[in-house]
């Protein structure tokens, strides 16, 4: 990577929409934003090989708000405030007053203080993690306008129900490097295929993600799922949207095999159907633990039915020597679990590949922050690169 090269990118482009914004959906962003993502992830990774220091504040807190599990998002989220120069603190919601009854309102102003961003997971339960987002940053904008807070703090998606963008920009990011360029995506056929898993009740997001982004690029998109796991509706629309503006295609098969034959590009990995996470978040809603047992073990019986929807040696051989691509953690056969989405072999072979795709999340996540806070990041880039200290000293 050229630092010179990458900072390059921003000239001509109209992102200001992203300053003093949130990032909660990729489709609610322009192209040219998105570039601008990747080109200063692109940059600040530069930087921070050649050990310059990617300090843009002296202080102030990046908060986490994790209501699911993680590891690499939430990690992810720690090193990218902590390269631009923020401390990191994890909101536990079940250890603050929330558990006593705090409102969404109090709670958002209440952390944000002193806070410059605050990063949010909420993908369990369908139709409530995006609204959640959507109206705590809505607090946040309130307290902001009338003076409580110094600043606004920007909001980040780091998982909702609809969408991952911090998990697709990182996977476009992988694939530009992959293909020596975003131009040379387009005409490549994308395969994102559901993969059988032991386990229930994987979050939709990541293959809604995955399909309304890759699509705006003139890919070739092609969703696979057995009967009944279908994604919800909003993402089919915008990928078939996408797909139809950028010059690419979107199509859906029940056939993991059609989806693969000659792909560029794969991604399998479960998911949980829609209309059964719809009828979860119902009954949690509800209190009803005995019916949610129920459901339960009504789609480990649905999953179980598919376990032939797994990545193999010879399925990845019908490909054009496809890149193999996984959000991770993989349900590996034989390692994590008895049958799970892809084979031993399979993900052995393509592990480094997968740890390079993952690493790029904390760059995707640093630029989404730079800019968010800084109007014009070209010459705050090129003020780092020329008079920056190193960023640790030998």
């Amino acid at each position: 990577m050229n630092f010179d090269a990458a900072v390059g990118q921003l000239s001509d482009r109209d992102f200001s929409g992203l300053h003093q914004d949130d990032f909660l959906l990729t489709w609610d962003r322009s192209e040219d934003e998105l570039r601008a993502v990747l080109a200063v992830a692109d940059a600040l990774r530069v930087l921070r090989s050649v050990n310059r220091s990617c300090r843009i504040f002296d202080s102030g807190l990046a908060v986490s708000l994790f209501r699911d599990n993680s590891t690499r998002t939430r990690f992810s989220f720690a090193s990218a405030g902590n390269l631009l120069g923020l401390e990191v603190q994890d909101f536990d919601e079940g250890s603050s007053q929330v558990a006593h009854g705090e409102t969404v309102k109090e709670t958002a102003t209440m952390i944000s203080f002193m806070a410059d961003v605050v990063g949010i997971r909420d993908d369990k339960f369908v139709g409530a993690g995006h609204r959640f987002m959507t109206e705590f940053a809505g607090h946040l904008l309130q307290s902001y306008a009338a003076g409580v807070l110094e600043q606004r703090p920007t909001v980040i998606n780091l998982q909702s129900d609809l969408d991952h963008p911090t998990q697709s920009m990182a996977d476009l990011l992988h694939l530009v490097h992959e293909f020596g360029g975003l131009e040379n995506l387009r005409g490549r056929k994308l395969a994102m295929s559901w993969a059988y898993s032991p386990s229930y009740g994987k979050p939709l997001s990541v293959p809604q993600g995955m399909i309304a982004l890759m699509a705006r690029f003139g890919m070739d998109v092609v969703l696979a799922h057995p009967p009944g796991y279908d994604l919800m509706p909003e993402p089919l629309d915008v990928a078939a949207r996408a797909a139809a503006a950028s010059g690419g295609s979107f199509s859906v098969t029940d056939s993991m095999a059609e989806a693969f034959a000659g792909a560029d590009v794969v991604c399998a990995k479960s998911w949980a159907p829609f209309a059964a996470m719809e009828e979860r978040a119902a009954l949690h809603a509800r209190g009803d633990s005995a019916a949610l047992h129920a459901v339960e073990e009504r789609l480990l019986a649905q999953n179980a039915a598919h376990r032939d929807w797994t990545t193999t040696a010879d399925l990845l051989a019908t490909t054009a020597q496809a890149r193999y691509l996984h959000p991770l953690p993989a349900d590996i056969t034989g390692v994590s679990c008895e049958a799970g989405e892809v084979d031993a072999e399979v993900f052995d072979r393509h592990r480094v590949s997968l740890y390079k795709q993952a690493g790029g999340k904390p760059y995707i996540i640093a630029a989404m922050i730079l800019l968010q806070k800084v109007a014009d990041p070209a010459t705050r880039l090129r003020d780092l690169w020329g008079g920056a200290g190193p960023r640790w000293r030998k």
